[in-house]
């Protein structure tokens, strides 16, 4: 009996992942390769390359202590051909396989590379899931408008989560009213858990940096966890040192603490060292427990089961044409200090500088500050997608492109969100204390030094106000533009046009 190939990627380094569980271990060969055409179709930082090949050759090892037979091709193999489908087809023509069982890849790029492979072609879909393709299309069948907080409800209904006797504990599905509190500088705050780099770490970074060398990012200060044992360690020390006031303090941002009480726990859950269920269950157990309040346990659950969920859901839902919507004919170029970080808006050159270094921002600076400064300025959505694909440590596109193309950048018309995520900077000075040490005077409207964001807030609103003038939560917002005297307003638009001619 001809062995077959078992395609695991690197967002698939689970043991129980389909393909592995529809395979056989004295038969099949386990398939795992590290290539150039995966690390480049976008330009994806650093830290991301080596968090993934780091990772995978960790899980590697378990997988061959398992007593798989594992073929593994690294990038610097001179024998590799740097593409998923040339090793794929490799292998075959070396063990003379002509079956491939694959778990479906949260990339239709990916899925459709795999289709036109000439192997007969076992495609799973991906279990690790909560909800399926089937689930998902069954509850938004007949419906007009896919709000997340109602699919979100049927999560927790299908969970159990947070649940007694079937209703929400507490009485309500949602507590983020109480999770937009400000944070301040703490230095006694309890810091991100961190790990030594070993041999394998520093012997990658050094690849990554010679053949991605032209990539975002860098490979310095690289703490990450790369096993399941490692991340199982981080969601501890974030459930004993940070959920607490996680949900209190989950939309501040501070210049100096890109991490603030954030979990870190998004990567590893995405590329499969920790399973979405057993990270909730353990959050519900320590609110359960009386360790953690209701809102911090709810807006946490509610990220992975919620939203988390959702954007799968949305992407697989809506199909590969989703990332070319742009119901707001954008067609700006996207600025190069979303490269470089070289800005004067503080807010702007702290979140990207975090996130060109660290690879990792939380949803605040990606949604309101970095999202939101794209958007205003009429930024083509695809550009920013790509950018978001690429920067990011937890980018994967099924999860990336719904957050971007939808919630951020409104380019889906209205699918996602009831309205657009766009705010002055009066929101970002609440939030944060970027603006205190900002070139701009973030309550200044108009005239020299006025921030941008508020120049660009009512710009973008009066550039689409045939599409949202008549939106019952945008109403009043028109309404105060309106009363804006006829020489203030043509001011503020003037002042906008200047700045974004500049880009």
């Amino acid at each position: 009996m001809k062995p077959r190939l078992v395609l695991v990627l690197g967002d698939q380094l689970t043991t129980s992942v389909a393909a592995l569980k529809a395979a056989d271990p004295f038969r099949d060969i386990v398939v795992m390769a590290e290539v150039k055409s995966e690390g480049t179709y976008v330009r994806h930082n650093k830290k991301k390359i080596l968090l993934m090949l780091a990772a995978m050759r960790n899980f590697a090892k378990v997988l061959q202590q398992q007593g798989w037979k594992v073929q593994y091709s690294r990038l610097d193999d001179p024998t590799n051909s740097q593409s998923i489908s040339g090793e794929l087809l490799r292998y075959a023509n070396a063990f003379g396989a002509e079956e491939l069982i694959a778990t479906e890849p949260g990339e239709f790029r990916l899925i459709t590379i795999l289709k036109d492979m000439p192997l007969k072609l076992q495609m799973l879909e991906d279990d690790r899931f909560i909800a399926s393709h089937a689930m998902f299309k069954d509850w938004s069948s007949g419906r007009k408008t896919l709000r997340m907080e109602y699919f979100y409800r049927e999560m927790r209904r299908k969970t159990g989560l947070l649940m007694d006797d079937g209703q929400p504990i507490g009485g309500k599905w949602n507590y983020d009213i109480e999770n937009r509190k400000p944070a301040k500088d703490d230095l006694l705050r309890e810091k991100p858990l961190q790990f030594e780099p070993d041999d394998l770490l520093t012997g990658l970074a050094e690849l990554i940096d010679t053949e991605f060398e032209r990539h975002p990012g860098t490979t310095e200060d690289f703490w990450y966890a790369t096993t399941r044992e490692q991340a199982l360690e981080v969601l501890d020390h974030f459930i004993r040192h940070h959920l607490k006031v996680f949900g209190s303090y989950q939309d501040a941002m501070l210049d100096q603490d890109p991490f603030l009480h954030h979990s870190l726990l998004s990567a590893y859950v995405n590329i499969g060292l920790l399973d979405p269920m057993e990270v909730c269950e353990r959050i519900e157990h320590a609110y359960r427990v009386g360790d953690v309040p209701l809102n911090s346990a709810e807006g946490f659950i509610r990220q992975i089961i919620g939203w988390r969920e959702y954007m799968r859901g949305i992407y697989f839902y809506k199909g590969p044409d989703y990332v070319g919507l742009n119901a707001l004919h954008a067609t700006r170029d996207l600025p190069d200090f979303f490269w470089t970080a070289e800005t004067d808006m503080q807010c702007l050159r702290r979140s990207i500088h975090q996130t060109l270094h660290n690879a990792y921002a939380h949803h605040i600076q990606r949604l309101m500050v970095i999202g939101n400064f794209a958007m205003m300025a009429g930024i083509d959505p695809y550009q920013v997608h790509e950018w978001y694909l690429s920067v990011y440590w937890d980018a994967f596109e099924w999860v990336e492109a719904p957050n971007v193309i939808g919630m951020s950048q409104f380019a889906d018309d209205g699918l996602i969100a009831s309205k657009p995520y766009a705010s002055s900077g009066a929101y970002i000075n609440r939030m944060s204390d970027y603006c205190k040490s900002c070139a701009y005077t973030p309550l200044k409207k108009m005239g020299e030094g006025a921030c941008p964001f508020n120049l660009l807030y009512w710009s973008f609103l009066d550039r689409h106000s045939e599409k949202f003038e008549k939106n019952p939560r945008m109403a009043q917002i028109y309404a105060n533009w309106k009363r804006r005297a006829p020489k203030d307003k043509t001011t503020v638009l003037e002042e906008a046009d200047r700045f974004l001619n500049a880009l």
